[in-house]
Parts: structure tokens; sequence; C-alpha cells
């Protein structure tokens, strides 16, 4: 089975220091940020994931130059008025949710129908919590079942303003919001309950008219037309999603340690350093800066002697939805029970990835008790598996492979992991970095 990986023993102690890719998030904002730029914008260490790459071949369907070099990418943006609108026109999202929802609200300004496409698993998402708010607008939309990919968006040319209120903590309706606003005579008005702010940051470095107020429950955005974008020349920082996967690894590793250099941590995304902390994981930042408005950091691990169980609070949750399926494998070496809830946001990710979670833990031999937004987990701290697992059938979900190949080096037993090409739509040198220090490469040590 060429497509598949196979992990049959448990990794080694390790004391380390990596790098991981760069930001998807933030790689595929650049891009679109980019597109509208008044001249060159250039990026260094851009993920060249196919989510990524789909993001760039979408923007020259419109018409929008890009250059990919080893060490450098260039756009060469044609202004806020760039784009070229031809007629039957398709743009192929492939799986990336991201780029799927947010360039939507870029095309709501379109002269002739385009089509919006992706693959399998990106056509099972919901799109209208999309669609809906930015209908608002003025412009249209004909989906498939009414909230599916393919779906066709309609353009207009007497957009109008609005106020949106959004409740599922999702960064990328609002940031699909936000860009509509940016094509939109008048001010927009979203109000937004807490996640990730890199669409705002952005836009707040490139001096866009936006205002933010931040409360406590939720941030008031207000944005306006943006008349001119000046170039962005940006060195993507580390991803701290993929990042989630070595730092939990050396959490269930025995005598490890590791450091990963240059990591966003921005305070919307590292709900998963704080989960584990409450677990006793020990994770400090090391060299802590601001970088066009973003945070960075080093982040250093050490694996605990023992681990704690957690009743997770749910308003850490949007800090760490992407990162769930990893700290529920923390949770499966605690000492007692974790409780996991309103974790519905879950299942409209790549998979249902509550219900992978359920399939993963129950195959290592883990007792669960889930319901349509909830897992609880009962850990065994002297889980040691010694059969076979194989983990195929998952929508091509990213991380339940690597997920799943983390849990396989953590507990031992015998994996069969199918589809190890899913991991080129976000983390292509995941397995890269997994076979150094299976190997015990001789990196740079940290005392």
């Amino acid at each position: 089975m060429p497509n598949s990986f196979i992990v049959n023993n448990k990794i080694n102690r390790f004391n380390k220091v990596i790098s991981v890719s760069g930001d998807k998030s933030l790689s595929i904002r650049w891009v679109l940020f980019s597109s509208l730029a008044n001249g060159v914008s250039s990026a260094k260490n851009l993920l060249l994931s196919e989510d990524v790459l789909a993001a760039i071949r979408a923007i020259k369907v419109l018409g929008i130059k890009s250059k990919i070099s080893k060490n450098e990418t260039k756009i060469f943006g044609k202004g806020t008025s760039g784009f070229n609108y031809k007629k039957k026109l398709t743009i192929n999202a492939k799986n990336s949710g991201t780029l799927g929802r947010l360039i939507l609200g870029l095309l709501i300004n379109t002269k002739y129908p385009i089509k919006i496409v992706g693959d399998k698993s990106l056509s099972k998402r919901d799109f209208k919590r999309v669609t809906e708010p930015l209908s608002k607008f003025g412009v249209k939309f004909k989906l498939n079942n009414g909230k599916n990919l393919p779906l066709t968006i309609f353009g207009s040319q007497k957009l109008k303003s609005i106020n949106y209120i959004e409740k599922k903590g999702s960064a990328q309706c609002k940031s699909s919001v936000i860009f509509g606003g940016m094509r939109t005579n008048g001010t927009t008005t979203i109000k937004a309950k807490k996640s990730r702010n890199h669409t705002e940051l952005l836009c707040k470095y490139l001096n866009l008219p936006i205002s933010i107020k931040e409360k406590k429950n939720y941030d008031e955005i207000k944005i306006n037309k943006a008349k001119n974008i000046k170039p962005l020349h940006y060195k993507i920082p580390s991803d701290i999603s993929s990042s989630a996967f070595f730092i939990v690894l050396t959490a269930l590793s025995n005598n490890s340690k590791l450091i990963i250099r240059n990591v966003n941590i921005n305070p919307s995304r590292i709900g998963i350093i704080t989960i584990l902390k409450k677990m006793g994981i020990s994770i400090t930042f090391k060299n802590p800066k601001i970088y066009k408005g973003e945070k960075i950091a080093d982040i250093k691990v050490k694996s605990p002697k023992s681990i704690k169980s957690i009743r997770c609070p749910s308003k850490l949750n949007s800090g760490a939805i992407d990162e769930f399926l990893i700290i529920f494998l923390v949770a499966a070496k605690a000492d007692g029970i974790s409780y996991f809830k309103n974790l519905a946001e879950l299942n409209q990710k790549e998979s249902p990835r509550l219900k992978w979670a359920k399939i993963i833990l129950t195959k290592m031999g883990i007792k669960t008790i889930t319901t349509k937004d909830s897992i609880k987990i009962y850990g065994n701290p002297s889980l040691n598996i010694k059969k076979k697992i194989s983990i195929k059938n998952y929508l091509k979900d990213h991380r339940v492979f690597m997920t799943s190949v983390i849990a396989g080096l953590s507990f031992g037993g015998n994996w069969n992991i199918h589809d190890k090409d899913s991991i080129k739509t976000s983390f292509p040198n995941f397995l890269n970095l997994i076979n150094d220090l299976k190997k015990n490469v001789k990196k740079k040590k940290y005392n």
C-alpha cells in the first residue's frame, strides 16, 4: 500500500530544536490581500501546501500573476479593482474551507457569475453560513442542496453595507464579511463571537479603514471600502496548528524536550497551550516579539511525569478548534476522566472530527462517551497498545492522519494509516520531521 504509512514502534526519547512549516491561515490571507495590492508583494516561508497553491491558482483565474521560487513567492497585484472578471470562470478551492469561504467576500462585485468548486470533503461542508450574510450586501448565490459546493456567485454593482452578528465563533465567516465590507460603500458592522483575528490584524497593519472594539464576549468590527492596499512583504511565521502535533508528541514521550522556532502564538490560536498547561504539560514561550501585528515566539516543551485530566472550559474551544483531535490523545493518557463540550463545530471540518475522535480512541482501547457536541474520555496513564490498528475512509482529513501517526508513536501498536498524501493540504513536511525525530538525527539540542 504505497499511499499508507506504517507505525510499528514507539518513538525514543529526544531533545531537539525544530522548525515547522509556515502558518496556513496567514499564507492564504497573504495571497488574498496581495492580490488586491497596488504592486508587488513578497513572502518568505510561505506554506506551499495544496491549500495555499489553490489560493494562488484562484487569483490566477482572476488575472493576477505570481512567481514561486525556492526562497520567495511574489504576487503582482493590480489594486482593489484589478480582478479580471470574465465569463464562465471556475475557481477550485480544493480542500480549503479558508479559501473557499474567504474569497467569496472578494467576489461580491463580480460582473459575471463565478462557479466555486472543491474536493469531495469540502463539497460536504456548509457554505450557507457564509453565503447567508454575504447575500445581505446584495449578492446572490446558487448552492448545491441549498448549502454545499459547487456554488455559483452572482455579483452586484449596487452593493450596500450591512450589519452582521456572527454567533458561531467562525473566523472564516467573519473574514469573508470583512472582505465584503472592503468592497462596499458605507460602514459594515460586525458583532463577532471571539475567534481567530488574523484578518483584522492584517487590515490594521495595512492601514485599511477598520476599527475594532474588544468586548468581553465579542468583538465589534467596523470596516469601510478599501480604496488602496499597499504591497505586503511578509516572512510567514511557523504554524501553531502544525506545531501542535510535535508539542503533543513531546508531552506523550518519556523524558523528552523540544523547542519549535518562530511560531505564531496569536492569542486567538493558543487554546491548545492553555489546555495542555492545565493538564500539567510544561510549555513556555521564549524570545517573544511582535511581527506585523502577530505575536511570535519559540515554544519550549518538556514531557511531564504525569498528566492531569481536565473539564475543558468551553471558552477555550474557538482558540483550539483545529487541535482537539490531538488534545484528545493527551486526555487518553491522563489520570482520570476528561470532558469536552460544545464542540459541534468540530463536525464542520474536513471530516466529522468528533466522530473520528471516538473511532481512533476506541481502536486504541480508550473508553469514551460522546454526544453530538461533547466527548468524555476515560484516561489510562499506563496504556500500551499491542494490536494492529487500521485508519482509513476518513475523507482524507489531514488532521486525522497526523493524529493517528502521533498516537502510534506515543502509545505503540502496529498502525496502518491510509492516504498519507492527505498531509499535502496543510503540512507536506510532516513525515520528514517525524522521520528525523525517529532516526535521532543530530540537530541542535538545548539544555
